[in-house]
């Protein structure tokens, strides 16, 4: 959300902005925000002036009583009563304006940052650079699923009669697989210097309206029924949502973090082929990094952040590319987002395994997340990127690693959380 000074003050920097996301049917909404943001300001003052006139007559009551003068003192306490209907009367517009400013605001997109390219849909998404060297081998690989089934790790039949499409069992050495992958990437951050965090797993909607936008509210979220509950979609919603209404002292920052959770995620709509299986699912685990940061690091956290994940990858043997979201991909908090792919010797091309976005502050605007600093209280920055999520994470690590035979070479790295275990047969 941006700041209402900017758009009143910038309301043309603010449209071409819109235009940029292709959200042209947003325009109308910054000449009635700035509509809606006038007559505030006329409320505020007439309010104001009502009240200092209010607190001059009450004083002069109490002269006038002391003089006797009850009849004069009268008619200014009849105009004080009126005057305060008139200041309750305002008072109440007051807060339903603001109102209707804060929602209309929460609907216009973020500003972006220069460096992101222009373009309608991920399909004009930008290639930044490639790591590592993309191998296809000589023999067919299988669907990922299959493969994970032969090796008597994956039971989705059994998840679909018990929970429903988009759920799985996981069993066996690649369920040990995945819990390996997790407890990587949980010790790769903190050797990284990230403070480990596992958060609540429900959010209040005040921290969800927070977090995200409507749009992704409403296509992500599961509530839980009865309760001003949540289920999280990703730690970052619950990792963020913990410096909710504070002041951060500036020697504080930055607060570089990871965190582990289930995420739970709607995922509407009908997928192709390469979609199912463990690829696109309503349940998941994952590993986060979210940093808090001063607006001027935020830049360089951006930049170390998905670097991150690109040495994770690195280091298992994976290869992997970064991809620049376009403006027309970016969700409306973002200011800017790269996507890290992995190889799929399968499919002869990339596939999406984390995205790194800065927000800017966006979210620390509607959570009131402050820093105090040297010259007074600055609104904080919060960036997010995704450390690995497994399911994804597990597809690239099988088809890289799988062998003719049918078994799956164990990364190096992974063996001392597999209990020395080299491949999977």
């Amino acid at each position: 959300m941006i700041d209402i000074k900017f758009l009143r003050e910038n309301p043309d920097v603010v449209r071409e902005n819109i235009k940029k996301k292709f959200q042209d049917d947003k325009l109308p909404l910054v000449d009635e925000v700035i509509e809606l943001d006038k007559r505030n300001r006329e409320i505020k003052v007439e309010v104001e002036a009502l009240r200092a006139q209010r607190n001059k007559a009450s004083k002069e009551i109490g002269g006038l009583m002391a003089q006797g003068k009850k009849e004069e003192a009268e008619v200014i306490k009849r105009r004080i009563a009126e005057d305060g209907g008139r200041i309750d009367s305002l008072t109440a517009e007051e807060k339903e304006v603001t109102e209707k400013i804060t929602a209309i605001m929460m609907r216009i997109p973020n500003i972006i940052d220069p460096s992101v390219p222009i373009g309608k849909s991920d399909e004009e998404n930008v290639e930044v650079e490639r790591f590592g060297e993309p191998v296809v081998p000589d023999f067919e690989i299988p669907y990922h699923a299959d493969i994970l089934e032969r090796l008597r790790g994956l039971d989705l039949d059994s998840a679909r009669k018990v929970a429903g499409n988009g759920f799985y069992y996981l069993t066996g050495d690649i369920a040990q697989l995945h819990s390996a992958v997790i407890t990587y990437a949980r010790d790769f951050m903190i050797q990284r210097g990230f403070e480990y965090c596992i958060p609540p797993f429900m959010i209040r909607s005040n921290v969800v309206t927070g977090v995200m936008s409507f749009a992704e509210m409403e296509a992500m979220m599961y509530k839980i029924e009865g309760e001003d509950l949540y289920l999280i979609g990703t730690s970052e919603h619950s990792m963020i949502g913990r410096y909710i209404d504070t002041i951060i002292p500036e020697a504080q920052l930055p607060k570089t973090l990871t965190s582990y959770s289930p995420c739970f995620r709607k995922e509407k709509g009908a997928h192709g082929i390469e979609e199912r299986g463990i690829y696109r699912i309503h349940q998941f685990e994952k590993q986060e990094m979210v940093v808090i940061c001063k607006p001027e690091d935020s830049m360089m956290w951006f930049d170390k952040l998905w670097q991150n994940t690109v040495e994770l990858f690195r280091s298992l043997d994976i290869p992997v590319r970064t991809i620049e979201c376009c403006s027309g991909d970016l969700a409306d908090l973002k200011v800017k987002s790269v996507d890290v792919e992995a190889w799929s010797p399968r499919q002869k091309k990339y596939f999406e395994v984390g995205s790194c976005s800065n927000l800017g502050e966006a979210q620390a605007r509607r959570l009131k997340i402050r820093v105090d600093g040297a010259d007074g209280k600055y609104l904080a920055h919060t960036l997010n990127n995704t450390v690995v999520a497994p399911p994804r994470m597990l597809i690239a690590l099988i088809e890289n690693n799988l062998n003719e035979d049918g078994s799956v070479t164990i990364p190096e790295a992974l063996r001392p959380y597999m209990l020395g275990k080299t491949v999977i047969k």
